[in-house]
């Protein structure tokens, strides 16, 4: 009867068998996945293998990543373009969409600033518009294009609009000259300051801020420090236009069609923001603002004129608060 110290040798020798025909299947694996042909029981020593092995998990990896740039290809309900920027690659790189090496000693590429895809220049304009922003590369809230920072917070609207709004809502709707006041001006960038720190963990309730002006203040710099408007620049002149219609009837249809013209994120805030407000005007008695007041505050807010002359810009104010004050007078119809 063989011996428990047999035993145990023929097991580890056991092992150490499967071991070996796993790697060598592993190895007949990679091999094809580079397109190389292993014949006979030879194999490359282990200097050549081990380059060769990185080299293929890089490529199994692009391939993987490009399957699912395919996949994630269908509609999504907040559709974003990646921010790519040409970079500079710290030695061997492969290009995330076909899989091919990126050739070159510097900008060999471009990488998306958002959600860090890394993909030839030319390859670049057949990526899928399903950029996926990382948390780690957006670094603040105040500032941050609005569909790129709903999409790293996996939320409908930024965090900012839904946290201010639901303050202001519960403590603040009665307020005197609610949007109209401005709060002291250190406390709405120490409450920017917060966002940006620390994000969804922002306390804003009374016992941190108690004038709740700073709160709508706070609320009204985010939408200012918008680099693309809530309304946004390619949207703004059919906006423009429709607020200068003077049939009311074919004024609220070509309003329909102009919202349509708006990033889902940006028509899902904006939506968000009439309801309030149109909540702030059934307050009247007591805050003493109407739908013309909030236009007034909110219309250079909403809607910055793209690269007009100063003059026009100016003509187009009172436009500006006429397409808020439609807005907020029919949020019920229109979106």
């Amino acid at each position: 009867m063989p011996s428990r110290e047999s035993y145990e040798v023929q097991k580890g020798e056991k092992s150490l068998v499967q071991k070996a025909k796993q790697e060598a299947n592993q190895q007949d694996i990679l091999a094809a996945a580079l397109g190389m042909r292993i014949s006979g029981p030879q194999k490359p020593p282990a200097t050549i293998w081990q380059p060769l092995k990185l080299f293929a998990y890089s490529q199994l990896t692009s391939l993987v990543r490009k399957a699912t740039l395919k996949d994630s290809s269908l509609p999504h309900k907040y559709e974003k373009v990646h921010n790519f920027k040409v970079h500079t690659f710290r030695g061997p790189h492969w290009c995330e969409y076909c899989a091919n090496f990126m050739w070159g000693l510097k900008a060999q590429g471009v990488k998306c600033a958002d959600c860090g895809l890394n993909v030839h220049k030319q390859c670049s304009t057949m990526v899928p518009r399903n950029c996926v922003p990382d948390l780690k590369h957006v670094k603040k809230v105040y500032s941050c294009e609005l569909t790129t920072l709903v999409k790293a917070h996996n939320t409908k609207r930024p965090m900012v609009v839904d946290m201010c709004i639901q303050e202001i809502e519960s403590r603040g709707l009665k307020s005197e000259g609610l949007y109209r006041m401005s709060g002291f001006s250190d406390s709405v960038e120490d409450v920017k300051s917060a966002f940006d720190r620390d994000g969804e963990k922002t306390d804003i309730s009374a016992n941190a801020y108690e004038d709740i002006n700073i709160i709508t203040g706070a609320l009204k710099l985010y939408l200012r420090d918008l680099p693309i408007p809530v309304i946004s620049y390619d949207a703004y002149p059919r906006f423009i236009e429709v607020a200068k219609l003077e049939d009311p009837e074919k004024q609220q249809e070509a309003f329909r069609e102009a919202l349509e013209l708006l990033p889902a994120a940006h028509s899902e805030t904006l939506r968000y923001l009439m309801v309030h407000l149109k909540r702030v005007t059934l307050n009247e008695k007591d805050n003493l603002m109407n739908a013309e007041n909030l236009g007034i505050v909110f219309g250079p807010t909403l809607l910055r004129a793209p690269n007009l002359d100063a003059m026009t810009a100016l003509n187009d104010i009172r436009y500006q608060r006429q397409v808020v004050e439609f807005l907020i007078k029919n949020e019920d119809i229109l979106f």
